[in-house]
């Protein structure tokens, strides 16, 4: 089971990598340190490694870190530094729509 937990962030933190610097994360640093990382702490039938667990909690330390990142920027670039909005844009960030007014009645723009 560790094992295949281990594959799973591993995959998921080249993800984030991939999606990070696109598609030449191969030839970065962390993509090095990361694969030689996780070829020196994995687990062979010859030896068991003390430090498999504190790795694979620092890679999903790692991956948390990175996950959060990338949200936090969708998050700003969605919201933020828009400039000044209107109350109807405003009222569809937040889930709302303005009461529309009947027509007929003097109300019309």
């Amino acid at each position: 089971m560790a094992v295949v937990c281990a594959l799973r962030v591993y995959r998921s933190v080249l993800k984030e990598l991939r999606h990070l610097q696109g598609s030449e994360y191969t030839q970065s640093m962390a993509y090095t340190h990361l694969r030689e990382q996780f070829r020196n702490n994995q687990v062979t039938g010859e030896r068991y490694c003390r430090a498999q667990r504190e790795a694979l909690h620092t890679s999903q330390v790692y991956l948390c870190l990175l996950e959060s990142t990338r949200l936090h920027l969708d998050l700003h670039q969605q919201y933020h530094a828009r400039g000044e909005r209107g109350p109807d844009e405003v009222a569809r960030l937040v889930g709302l729509r303005l009461p529309t007014q009947p027509g007929g009645k003097g109300w019309e723009k």
